[in-house]
């Protein structure tokens, strides 16, 4: 596995700050893992570049319409569980509250700092109070103790939609719930709404304001219940130490080695225009290759349900009636 402290050792030899076997000084090391912790949050705001959506996942609260999203937010998971080498293992009802997702941060007794949740195993997330085993980030071992994970806060919302329970009035549909999407406003929509406090069943609307600490979402209508799962751009991880283990796709650590050494020239005094010629050219085809792996098809433009005038296209009606 690669670790931060061998993509800063390769991209020192490319532009020449090292010869082969030669190791780079503690300072220089520290310097450039800076360098890659700032460019990875970066990458964060290419859209292309993140390989995958982060999934939040929470139950909306009865007469509560904000929720913040981030290290101390109102959004995210406890629950009890254990860690062997990169394996977290949930026990069947040790959830407490929330949902076990992936890029969530995870924190208790004996945790490394920065473990992040990285794969599914038998746990597949995707629901509240949902047990199994997920894979972590940082191989250790730590007994049963209470966790508590959290959200990295957002950039933006890209989507989202309201999952609810479809027993009404003693009948239950084949499936347990039915989901409904959501409609995702823009400051101006959600200023626009007169009653922002009104009752409803579910959320069918919401707005987020990715403030500088903690992102802040706001639900319309004041929702009865209800699960919201939002899909976010996910945010790169900001590594520990120089010697975590780089978990990403395959291309990134290419791509992490030749990005790097092209913002290191010039710390460097590398000024051979043939060197800068061939570690751009080397950067921006790896950044290309990820982008074009990455890159999805433009949706096709509709104007969100939630928006249009008569009926809405879900089942709101068995709850109010039909009436607005």
């Amino acid at each position: 596995m690669t670790t931060p402290y061998d993509i800063i050792s390769r991209a020192l030899k490319d532009i020449g700050a090292l010869a082969s076997g030669e190791s780079p000084s503690a300072d220089d090391a520290q310097d450039a893992f800076d360098l890659l912790n700032d460019m990875c949050a970066q990458w964060s705001n290419e859209n292309m570049m993140v390989f995958y959506k982060t999934e939040i996942i929470f139950q909306t609260v009865q007469n509560t319409v904000q929720y913040t999203l981030g290290p101390s937010g109102s959004v995210g998971a406890s629950f009890t569980g254990s860690i062997s080498g990169t394996t977290l293992t949930v026990p069947v009802n040790g959830v407490i509250s929330g949902a076990i997702t992936m890029g969530m941060t995870i924190t208790g007794t004996g945790i490394a700092a920065g473990t992040t949740i990285v794969g599914f195993g038998t746990g597949a997330g995707g629901n509240v109070n949902e047990g199994g085993t997920y894979t972590v980030s940082i191989s250790q071992t730590v007994a049963s103790t209470t966790i508590t994970a959290y959200y990295e806060r957002p950039l933006t919302i890209e989507s989202a939609f309201v999952r609810v329970a479809t027993q009404q009035g003693g009948s239950n549909i084949a499936g347990g719930y039915l989901d409904y999407p959501v409609a995702i406003l823009s400051l101006e929509e959600y200023q626009s709404l007169g009653i922002k406090q009104l009752n409803g069943p579910w959320a069918k609307m919401i707005y987020y304001q990715p403030s500088e600490n903690l992102g802040t979402l706001y639900v319309f209508p004041n929702p009865s219940s209800g699960e919201l799962h939002l899909f976010a751009s996910t945010i790169f991880r900001t590594f520990g130490s120089l010697y975590d283990t780089i978990a990403l796709p395959q291309g990134y650590n290419m791509a992490l080695r030749w990005c790097l050494a092209e913002r290191m020239m010039p710390m460097y005094g590398k000024a051979s225009a043939t060197q800068i010629q061939m570690i751009n050219a080397f950067a921006g085809q790896a950044k290309a290759t990820i982008k074009r792996t990455n890159m999805r098809p433009a949706q096709v433009s509709r104007y969100p349900d939630a928006l249009m005038v008569g009926r809405a296209k879900d089942a709101g009606f068995i709850m109010d009636g039909g009436f607005r």
